[in-house]
C-alpha cells in the first residue's frame, strides 16, 4: 500500500458535484492498494499516519501528530498511485489491486483507522470519479509505502 499524506488546513471530495466528505485541519490521505498488499500493510500505514509528527507545537516546530492537534482525516482511494511509467507515455496499472481485492482492504483500512483514531474520518467513494480540493498547509506532502519499511 502506498499513501500520499498531505497536511491540510481544509480538504473536500465531491462526486457529481455533491460534497461527500470534507475536513478542516488534518490529513488528506490518498490511498493506493496493489496486488501484493494485505492487512499488515494497512496496519503499518495506520500506525505511521496517526503518529506522524508534522504539525507545529508551541515553538513552531513540527513535533505534534494529527491526534495531538485534534485534527481530521479525509481518505480517498487512488489507483494511480501504483502507475508504472517505465514504457511509453501511457501509464500501466498492472500492479494496482483489482476491486475484488482492493475494496475489502480499503474497508479494512477505514475500519482499523477508526479504532486507532478518535477524530473525524471522512471518505470519498472507492472507484468513483472524484474531484478533490485542498489547501495544502506548508506545503507538507509525504509519501509512505508499506513495502519500504
Amino acid at each position: 500500500m502506498r499513501v500520499v499524506l498531505q497536511r491540510v488546513s481544509e480538504a473536500a471530495v465531491k462526486i457529481s458535484g455533491e460534497c461527500v466528505g470534507e475536513i478542516q485541519m488534518g490529513f488528506l490521505i490518498l490511498l493506493g492498494i496493489e496486488t501484493e498488499d494485505d492487512t499488515s500493510d494497512a496496519d503499518y500505514l495506520i500506525q505511521k499516519i496517526t503518529q506522524m509528527r508534522v504539525f507545529a507545537d508551541a515553538d513552531g516546530k513540527m513535533n505534534l501528530n494529527v491526534q495531538d492537534i485534534q485534527g481530521e482525516l479525509l481518505v480517498v482511494s487512488q489507483i494511480t498511485l501504483h502507475a508504472s511509467t517505465k514504457k511509453g507515455n501511457r501509464p500501466s496499472f498492472i500492479r494496482a489491486a483489482r476491486p475484488e481485492q482492493a475494496i475489502p482492504l480499503y474497508d479494512y483500512f477505514l475500519s482499523q483507522l477508526s479504532t486507532f483514531f478518535s477524530g473525524k474520518i471522512a471518505t470519498g467513494k472507492f472507484g468513483a470519479d472524484m474531484q478533490v480540493s485542498l489547501i495544502n498547509d506548508g506545503p507538507v506532502t509525504i509519501i509512505i509505502d508499506s513495502k519500504e519499511r
